[in-house]
Order: structure tokens, then C-alpha cells, then sequence
């Protein structure tokens, strides 16, 4: 049985669509789990390569309450940007974390969390340290083990004077949630044409933490990790893309 969701405009159709389409490029059997209520649609995903639950919003026409797991693909093949409405397939059995979400409430900010251009910054850095190590590795070592203990290293470590692993500013970046604002600014300031500089990237960023849980926040999604919780939403096993 099929459910019909309207959306606010097509913008949030195309952002919806984009989340789950990247989403898709981590896992081709993704599911993820949909909650509406009060007039939005919250979609929550797991791409395995960051051991992270990320998280994109959308803005609903009317005041739908739905709460059912489904099939990332089936789901994006469902949205119809020029009608602003997406059609949620049948509900699937979901893989464990779809029992295990961030609380609603409760979250409150944390401070610490570097700017978001150091973020970029050192997410960069640590993608172009862990390819370094990779290739200086002999090609005897060169195993999906070692990779993986590289990555556990690189990524497991904390931003600024956070609790937040490296791993989910990997995540939310990769998720297209830390990307340039639209406008793009000119150099020297004033409404003369000029040479564009690099567009900022949106504010706000914030880092709240609610429950034993850490959610890195963008103006285009979230990205929440659970401290010392139980294994398979904690330590990395990835090769960054």
C-alpha cells in the first residue's frame, strides 16, 4: 500500500532527491526510515562507509503523520519534482538502526565546533592523508584490514575541543550538507561586476547533543553520531570516497 506526501515546493522535492540519491551511491539497497508530523517530513539514512545516521528534512504542503521504513531507491523513484509530491512505497523490514533514532527533543549546543571553512579544511586534510598512507603501504599490507585501521585512526579523531569524530564533518560533506551558499560573493565587496571569490559556506553550523547522542547541524541536514553506544553506530570501517 502506497502513501501519496506533498511537499511545500519543488525545491524541497530536487533537495529530497539529491539526499537520497547520494545516499544510493554509499548503498544500492538502502532503506531509510520516514517520520512526519507537523507539517515536515524528517528522513532519517545510514551510508555505511561513515557508521553515521544522517538526516534531511522537507518541508510538507499539509499536516501528513506518517512513520514507516521503505526502500531509498523505490522512494526516490517516487518524487515528482514539477508536482512537488513524492510517493512512499511499501514499507520494508528495516535493518536495526531504524530502532535506534536521536531523540526529538532535549538537544542542547555545544561548544567547541571549528568554523565551518576549518571544517572543510581539515576534512580535506584527512582525506589526502589517508590516501598518502595508502599508497606508501608495501604492496603485501596493502589489505582491506589495514585500510580499515587507517581509517579508524584518521577518522575516529575529534573536531576542535569536541566530542565529535572526524568521520561525521566526512559524512555530512560527502552528503552535500556542507556545501557553498548560492550567493557567491565578489571580491571587494560593492555591486560592480569583479572577480567572484570562493562562496562562503551557510550559516549556521552547530554541534547539540542530547540523549548520549551528537548531531553535527547544516542549514542543508544533519549528520548524528551515538557516544559509547553499542557497536555498528561507532568506529569507521571505511576507504573514503
Amino acid at each position: 500500500m502506497t502513501t501519496a506526501l506533498h511537499l511545500a515546493d519543488a525545491g524541497e522535492a530536487a533537495d529530497l532527491a539529491a539526499f537520497l540519491a547520494r545516499l544510493i551511491h554509499y548503498d544500492k539497497a538502502a532503506a531509510v526510515r520516514l517520520q512526519a508530523g507537523g507539517g515536515v517530513l524528517a528522513v532519517f539514512g545510514r551510508p555505511p562507509s561513515f557508521e553515521v545516521l544522517a538526516i534531511r528534512t522537507a518541508r510538507l504542503a499539509g499536516d501528513s503523520v506518517l512513520d514507516t521504513t521503505v526502500s531509498a531507491g523505490e522512494l526516490l523513484e517516487g518524487i515528482e519534482e514539477s508536482a512537488d509530491a513524492v510517493t512512499v512505497p511499501a514499507a520494508v523490514t528495516g535493518p536495526p538502526w531504524t530502532g535506534l533514532l536521536p531523540p526529538r527533543g532535549g538537544w542542547q549546543r555545544v561548544p567547541g565546533l571549528p568554523a565551518p571553512e576549518a571544517l572543510v579544511r581539515t576534512v580535506a586534510a584527512a582525506v589526502a592523508e589517508f590516501r598518502a598512507r595508502d599508497e606508501a603501504l608495501p604492496p603485501q599490507h596493502r589489505t582491506r584490514s589495514e585500510r580499515d585501521r587507517i581509517g579508524r585512526e584518521i577518522w575516529s579523531r575529534t573536531l576542535g575541543d569536541t566530542r565529535l569524530p572526524l568521520r561525521a564533518a566526512h559524512a555530512a560533506q560527502s552528503l552535500g550538507f556542507l556545501r557553498p551558499a548560492r550567493a557567491t560573493a565578489l571580491v571587494g565587496g560593492g555591486t560592480s561586476p569583479g572577480t567572484a571569490g570562493p562562496a562562503p559556506l551557510p550559516q549556521p553550523l552547530s554541534l547539540l547533543s542530547a540523549g548520549g547522542w551528537l548531531r553535527l547541524s547544516t542549514p542543508y541536514g544533519s549528520v548524528a553520531v551515538r557516544t559509547g553506544g553499542p557497536a555498528g553506530l561507532s568506529g569507521l570501517t571505511v576507504t573514503p570516497a
